[in-house]
C-alpha cells in the first residue's frame, strides 16, 4: 500500500514538473514563429506609352522590415513595378513614392497618377456609381523610372508584427525612420545601391520626404538624386490658423483669389489669372500682413480700406470681411465663397462644388472633392490589387489608417536635441541640411492654384525661408504651377504635363556626373 502510494505521488509530482514546463498560451512561441512571412505576388505586363511599349514585372505583397538589432518589427506593403529586361541598375533609376495623411496609403498617386492603371473620372465633377472606368494609364511615369509605391504603416497591407506597436510607427519622427529603413533595406535586398535615387510624396507625404532624404544621408550613406513634391508641407505652422498666428492667412489669401477667379465671384473679373494671383501675393505680404500685424490698432477706416481689397481680391462682402476681422479661415472660405447659390466648394480641390448642408453653417462639414472621388479610387484599386495584380482578396487592405482606434499620430517633432509642438513643427531644416552637404540634390515641386489645403503661396514662403548659405539654391529648385489642386493629376488637362515634368526631371537627375 505504501508503494502505491508513493507511486501515485511519483506521478502526480512528474505531471505537474511536466505542465509547468508546457508552453504558455500566447507567450512561449518564439518571436518568430509569431511573426508572419511576407507574401508576395508577381506578375508579368506590358504597356504603351509615348508610342513604345514597356515590359514590366508587378511585385505586390508584403515586406519583412527589421530593426537595428535585426529584428522584424513590421510588415511593409508595397507594389514595385520594374522594367523587364534590365541589366545595368546603375543606368535604370528607382522612385519610392507615397501619399500623405499622415494615415493614408499610396491609393491616390498610385491609381491617378504612377502606376499603369489609372480610374477614369468626370473631373471636377462625381461620376456615377459603379460600374467604374479604369484605363491603361500612358502617363505612367514606369517608363522613366522603375517604381515602388510604399504604404506606412497602419494603410495597405502594413502592420507593425513581433513585439512593435503601431505607437512605434505613427509619428513624425517615427514615420521618417521606417520609410528610410524600408528604403534601405529595399535596395540592399534588390542591387540598387547604384541606381539612381528618387523620392516622390504629396502632401504629408512631402514632409516625410525632406526627412528621410536627410535621414538616408545621414545615417545610411545614401544620396537622393531629386525629390518630387507633389502639394508641398514642411512647416504646419503656416497652415495652422490659430489665435496668435496671423501667417497661414497671408499664405491663403492668393489662393482664395485664385479659387474666386475660377469660380469668377469677382466684382471685376481679370482676365489672366498669373497676373491676377502675382498682384495679390504682392497686396498679401505687405498691406495685408501689415494690417494684421496691427491688430486692434487698426481705426476704421484701415479696415474699410483692408476690407474693400479682399473684397475685389475674393468676392466675399466687406462686411463679411470686417466681421471675421479680416481673417477667414479655409473651412470658413469654402463655406461662404458660393453662399447664395447654395453651394460649398473644396478644400482639396476648390473647382469641386456640391450642395451646401446647411446655409447657415460658419464652416464646411464635408469636403465636395474628397466625397466625388473616394469610391472610385477604392473601387478600381482593390479590384486592380486582386484580380490584375493577383493579391488575394483575403488580405485587408487599408485605405487609410482613420477606422483604427489605437491610430494618433505624435506630432512632436524631435531634432538636434529640440522638441517642436505641431504648431510649430518644421521639416525644412532636415531638407536644409541635405541640400548644404549634398550639393547635387535637386527638387521639384507642383503646385496646383485652387488647392487650399496646401497653398501655393505657402510653398513658396517655406522655400524662400529655407536658409541663406545653401549653394546655387534658387538653380536646384524647380516650381511648376497646375490649374487645377491638391491631386493635380486628377485633371485631365494637368496630367501629362504632370508626367512629363517628372519624367524630365529623373531623366535630367540620372545622367552620370563627371568627377573634375
Amino acid at each position: 500500500m505504501k508503494k502505491i502510494f508513493i507511486s501515485i505521488v511519483c506521478l502526480f509530482l512528474f505531471i505537474i514538473v511536466n505542465l509547468s514546463a508546457q508552453p504558455k498560451p500566447g507567450k512561449s512561441d518564439s518571436a518568430e514563429s509569431a511573426i508572419p512571412k511576407p507574401i508576395q505576388i508577381v506578375t508579368h505586363h506590358s504597356i504603351t506609352i509615348d508610342g513604345k511599349e514597356i515590359n514590366y514585372a508587378a511585385t505586390t505583397g508584403t515586406f519583412l522590415l527589421k530593426n537595428e538589432n535585426d529584428t522584424a518589427i513590421a510588415l511593409i506593403g508595397f507594389t514595385a513595378y520594374t522594367k523587364e529586361g534590365e541589366t545595368d541598375f546603375g543606368k535604370r533609376p528607382v522612385t519610392f513614392a507615397y501619399n500623405g495623411g499622415p494615415g493614408s496609403s499610396s491609393m491616390w498617386l498610385h491609381m491617378g497618377a504612377l502606376g499603369p492603371k489609372r480610374v477614369v473620372l468626370d473631373d471636377p465633377d462625381a461620376v456615377p456609381p459603379a460600374p467604374y472606368e479604369t484605363a491603361d494609364n500612358n502617363y505612367s511615369i514606369i517608363d522613366a523610372t522603375d517604381l515602388v509605391m510604399i504604404d506606412p504603416v497602419g494603410t495597405g497591407l502594413s502592420k507593425p508584427v513581433g513585439k512593435a506597436k503601431g505607437k512605434n510607427f505613427w509619428g513624425i519622427n517615427e514615420d521618417i525612420k521606417s520609410i528610410s529603413e524600408f528604403i534601405y533595406q529595399y535596395i540592399l535586398q534588390n542591387n540598387r545601391l547604384n541606381s539612381p535615387k528618387f523620392l516622390l510624396g504629396e502632401s504629408y507625404g512631402t514632409l516625410r520626404s525632406a526627412g528621410v532624404s536627410d535621414y538616408l544621408f545621414e545615417n545610411k550613406g545614401i544620396s537622393i538624386n531629386g525629390i518630387i513634391f507633389v502639394s508641398t508641407v514642411f512647416n504646419f505652422e503656416t497652415l495652422s490658423a490659430i489665435p496668435g498666428n496671423d501667417l497661414p492667412y497671408v499664405l491663403l489669401l492668393p489662393t482664395y483669389a485664385a479659387v474666386s477667379w475660377y469660380h469668377k465671384t469677382l466684382p471685376s473679373q481679370p482676365s489672366d489669372l498669373i497676373s491676377f494671383v502675382k498682384t495679390v501675393e504682392d497686396y498679401s505680404q505687405h498691406e495685408y500682413s501689415e494690417a494684421l500685424f496691427k491688430g486692434s490698432s487698426n481705426d476704421s477706416s484701415e479696415l474699410d480700406k483692408v476690407a474693400g481689397k479682399l473684397y475685389e481680391f475674393t468676392g466675399i462682402s466687406k462686411a463679411y470681411w470686417i466681421k471675421a476681422n479680416l481673417r477667414i479661415d479655409e473651412s470658413q472660405f469654402t463655406a461662404e465663397l458660393l453662399r447664395e447659390k447654395g453651394k460649398t466648394v473644396g478644400r482639396l480641390d476648390a473647382r469641386y462644388k456640391a450642395p451646401s448642408g446647411d446655409l447657415l453653417a460658419e464652416y464646411s462639414d464635408f469636403d465636395p472633392q474628397s466625397s466625388a472621388i473616394s469610391p472610385p479610387f477604392t473601387s478600381t484599386f482593390l479590384e486592380y490589387l486582386h484580380n490584375d495584380l493577383g493579391f488575394p482578396a483575403d488580405q485587408t487592405y487599408r485605405v487609410n489608417a482613420y477606422g483604427n482606434e489605437e491610430f494618433k499620430w505624435n506630432w512632436t517633432r524631435q531634432a538636434d536635441g529640440r522638441a517642436f509642438a505641431l504648431q510649430n513643427g518644421d521639416v525644412s531644416p532636415d531638407l536644409a541640411d541635405v541640400m548644404y552637404k549634398d550639393p547635387y540634390l535637386n527638387v521639384l515641386m507642383l503646385n496646383g492654384y485652387f488647392d487650399l489645403a496646401t497653398p501655393f503661396f505657402a510653398t513658396e514662403y517655406t522655400m524662400n525661408h529655407l536658409g541663406g548659405n545653401i549653394p546655387n539654391l534658387k538653380e536646384r529648385v524647380r516650381m511648376k504651377y497646375f490649374n487645377a489642386g491638391h491631386m493635380m493629376y486628377i485633371n485631365k488637362e494637368s496630367l501629362p504635363e504632370f508626367k512629363t515634368d517628372i519624367a524630365d526631371f529623373i531623366k535630367e537627375m540620372s545622367k552620370p556626373r563627371k568627377i573634375k
